[in-house]
């Protein structure tokens, strides 16, 4: 795996976690953004078994009650369907806990945490600004409706765009394969539409800025 990309899902996945400021993002060593992934991962796991318990605890209480009725039955087995696939959510996201350590250890360390403080320091940096064109570029939504795990691979993304010089179609699939690993189910596909707006809108207004120069 490519430090960039390892750097890309760290900072996802520890932006909550650490301080917003870019002097502070500055000290924080390699293994402190690690630790505050890791801990981001932790409360997802927990959050998602606790969603498939109550999920299945339902479903029992259904069927005991239902004195077997097919509507019942029905309903129950959905109920039982969507806790196992939390519960395989879950186990994944415990998956994606033990890798990345392994995957930081097989990378360019230097490197990885270069770009992880680089990409996190720019987007705390330039957080306004780049909150200001996702919702200029969305269409009947706003930013802050949306998850806060999509708020963030938008935030990364557009930052890349913006300020880091990452070629447009590079930042988008990278924050499309983040989506298609953290996001909801078809999240990659929405946020797939609004960063390629976002391009659109970002070359509009570069092309404005600097057209009485040429």
């Amino acid at each position: 795996m490519q430090a960039r990309r390892i750097s890309r899902e760290l900072a996802l996945l520890s932006i909550a976690q650490l301080p917003n400021k870019p002097e502070q993002l500055q000290a924080q060593t390699l293994q402190d953004v690690l630790l505050a992934a890791i801990r981001t991962l932790t409360v997802e796991v927990q959050d998602t078994l606790e969603t498939a318990a109550a999920e299945l605890n339902r479903s029992s209480e259904r069927l005991l009650s239902s004195e077997t009725r097919a509507g019942s039955i029905n309903t129950s087995r959905t109920m039982v369907t969507e806790a196992i696939e939390l519960t395989q959510t879950a186990i994944n996201r415990v998956g994606a806990a033990l890798e990345l350590p392994e995957f930081i250890q097989l990378a360019n360390q230097k490197e990885v945490r270069s770009y992880v403080m680089e990409l996190l320091t720019q987007t705390q940096a330039h957080r306004d600004e780049v909150d200001a064109l996702i919702n200029r570029s969305m269409v009947d939504w706003q930013m802050h409706r949306l998850a806060r795990i999509d708020q963030d691979i938008l935030r990364l993304a557009v930052t890349e765009i913006c300020f880091l010089g990452v070629p447009h179609q590079v930042a988008i699939n990278e924050a499309v394969e983040l989506a298609k690993r953290y996001s909801g189910e078809d999240g990659h596909r929405f946020l797939n539409g609004v960063l390629r707006r976002v391009s659109e809108q970002f070359n509009r207004e570069k092309s404005g800025l600097e057209a009485p120069s040429t």
